[in-house]
């Protein structure tokens, strides 16, 4: 199938390039948003209503840039995937140089978004922008490699955090156990993304030459790795829940049904892990995961005084002669 074109395309092919069905990934900011609430208890949503609005923007218009790059590099391989074939560059509808040019005015116009909020905010856009290049371009093109491809992927769920953080005007990064706990949440639904499409794909040279980590992936190794993510999100989470709020030890039962709810949908024919943007109509995933949230947001803000005794240390550590 043909990659090239000789026509501008329409309206609707740049539309569909630019994904903004995508832009619902950036619903990963509102933790971030959550813990600036936590840390900094005096910040009002009003306030900062300005601010928000652009740092969604900014986020929305970097990503969109990212997605560009993304089918330009990968058109030749799209054109082999059963679905992503009939993408606007994959099928030939639109010129490549427009599409360059697209690339980087979204980047352009969401760094300058960036800039009017604050320095914070625009080096996380910057940082998700470079990830997007290190993801897709060679040679570092780290989509090609096993276990990078997820790991370079899933680290924009820490950037997305920093962004949603920086929004409401902190200037002292995140905490780092939590960013830590966040990038291995993503990277354990990556890994199921990846685990449904070797299985929606079926034959392993049809994989192989759609995405080079599929030369080497094969569903043991990415359930193995799926199994390794969950248990780095568990102890990060169990360090930022043991220094900061011990009472979101309630919410763990919540969230590990979520997760468990989202790895059982990764078996399923034409899984929706497969294109994580249609999610929010999958009622099986959804209602668990709304529901750990509300937990985990409620929980952040209220005290649970008598619970957390339980939890104070019993014995003191004694020095060894």
């Amino acid at each position: 199938m043909s990659t090239t074109s000789s026509r501008p395309g329409t309206l609707a092919d740049y539309i569909g390039l630019i994904r903004p069905g995508y832009w619902i990934k950036n619903v990963f900011v509102a933790p971030g948003m959550l813990l600036a609430f936590y840390f900094q208890p005096g910040l009002s949503l009003r306030g900062q209503a300005f601010e928000i609005l652009l740092a969604l923007l900014s986020a929305c218009l970097t990503a969109s840039s990212n997605y560009v790059i993304n089918e330009i590099l990968d058109a030749r391989g799209d054109a082999l995937h059963p679905d992503k074939r009939f993408r606007p560059i994959p099928s030939g509808r639109i010129r490549i140089g427009w599409a360059y040019a697209l690339w980087a005015a979204l980047a352009l116009m969401g760094f300058a978004c960036a800039a009017l909020v604050n320095t914070g905010l625009l080096a996380s856009c910057l940082l998700l922008w470079v990830m997007g290049l290190a993801y897709n371009v060679p040679p570092i093109r780290l989509k090609d490699l096993p276990y990078g491809d997820v790991l370079s992927e899933s680290v924009n769920n820490p950037i997305r955090m920093a962004i949603g953080w920086y929004a409401m005007g902190l200037t002292a990064p995140p905490t780092l156990s939590v960013l830590l706990a966040y990038w291995m949440f993503g990277a354990f639904l990556m890994a199921i993304k990846r685990f449904a499409e070797l299985r929606h794909i079926g034959d392993p040279a049809v994989a192989g030459a759609y995405r080079n980590s599929f030369r080497w992936y094969n569903e043991e190794r990415l359930l193995v790795s799926v199994l390794f993510y969950a248990a780095l999100f568990g102890m990060f989470s169990g360090v930022f829940i043991s220094r900061y709020r011990i009472e979101l030890v309630l919410a763990t039962p919540f969230v590990a049904a979520a997760m468990a709810a989202y790895f059982r949908i990764g078996f399923k024919p034409h899984s929706p892990a497969m294109n994580p943007e249609t999610l929010w109509s999958c009622k099986g995933i959804m209602i668990p995961a709304l529901l750990a949230f509300a937990v985990c947001s409620v929980l952040l803000f209220v005290d649970l005084v008598k619970f957390t005794a339980f939890f104070a240390p019993r014995f003191a550590p004694t020095a060894i002669p």
